[in-house]
């Protein structure tokens, strides 16, 4: 796929869809990971990342495939959403998710697939393909984040420059002494037991996402930010993942990205994303020119916003041509 591709027309989201098969896997001793199974069993599988890390999958995820043509496959990743302990960070890593991923693979009988994931999906999705290129038919990703040390220090710090009022009410929920140090001290109230003490962290934290999320304000996607599985499940897994460096080496996902250059790849990324900003999927681009690159100009980082979500499905259109 040549680089900087248009939608050729408009997509909306296929109808809402039921999951024909739900079930939960055992990964090591701690942890059950749901996953679920939509649209047609005989279908083309693709593998559906979700973001946060921590964010869980819902049901509109499904809708960005076409549920005649792909067997849709959508986990909930270790600490996250359905899975089970939620927001358990032990026995939780980058390696380790892709180990799920692989365990699902063989599970469900899989030979190949599409990856598609946006945020910490597309982190994800890179690591997966360079650990299993061979596995990777096509990878869909949108909104990208390295986590990079640039990209956390962004998150945690300079959003305020582009979202003051949000970025305020985020910081100050600590006490002034403690925020020059926003992960750390998050981060120990975070894993507090007490739910008295955790849980307003996480509404804390995870309405600070939502609310830079899309490029217009969308109180129902704030809302749903400030869900307490969902909040519980971003903010400790972005706190842990954010303070382990996602367990990886540093620069490890571009320094290695020669592995999977040759594997067709569409990259969606909007213009004011101010949660995964434009500069990161550049960085992306520029090692990987052989991807597809479809900048968004009138869109932020969530993946429901119109043009995101018309070239994620548009992008996934045209993906049925490599396995048709």
């Amino acid at each position: 796929m040549s680089n900087h591709k248009t939608a050729e027309r408009t997509w909306d989201f296929y109808p809402a869809i039921e999951p024909y098969h739900t079930q939960y896997l055992k990964a090591g001793d701690l942890h059950q990971i749901y996953v679920e199974e939509s649209g047609n069993p005989k279908g083309f599988p693709v593998l559906f990342l979700h973001g946060g890390p921590g964010a869980g999958a819902g049901p509109n995820h499904r809708r960005f495939f076409d549920p005649a043509f792909y067997r849709i496959i959508i986990f909930d990743q270790r600490g996250s959403g359905r899975s089970k302990p939620l927001g358990e960070i032990r026995d939780n890593t980058t390696p380790l998710l892709i180990e799920d991923i692989e365990m699902i693979r063989h599970h469900l009988k899989i030979e190949r697939w599409i990856v598609f994931g946006g945020s910490w999906g597309s982190t994800l999705a890179i690591a997966y393909a360079e650990t299993h290129p061979d596995r990777c038919v096509a990878l869909a990703l949108r909104g990208i984040f390295l986590c990079r040390p640039s990209e956390i220090e962004w998150f945690l710090y300079g959003m305020r420059m582009l979202a003051p009022k949000e970025w305020r009410t985020f910081a100050t929920f600590l006490p002034k002494h403690e925020q020059g140090d926003l992960l750390r001290n998050y981060y120990r109230r975070l894993f507090d037991p007490n739910p008295a003490i955790h849980m307003p962290a996480a509404k804390a934290w995870s309405v600070y996402e939502g609310s830079c999320s899309t490029l217009l304000p969308n109180p129902d996607l704030v809302n749903s930010f400030g869900d307490d599985r969902m909040a519980l499940g971003l903010a400790r897994m972005e706190a842990h993942y954010f303070m382990h460096d996602i367990f990886l080496p540093p620069n490890a996902l571009l320094n290695n990205i020669d592995r999977i250059r040759k594997i067709p790849a569409a990259i969606v990324q909007g213009r004011y994303d101010l949660v995964c900003p434009i500069e990161t999927a550049d960085a992306l681009v520029q090692r990987w020119p052989e991807a597809s690159y479809i900048i968004v100009n009138d869109a932020g980082h969530a993946a429901i916003e119109p043009g995101i979500r018309s070239n994620l499905i548009g992008v996934m259109e045209r993906f049925k041509s490599l396995v048709a």
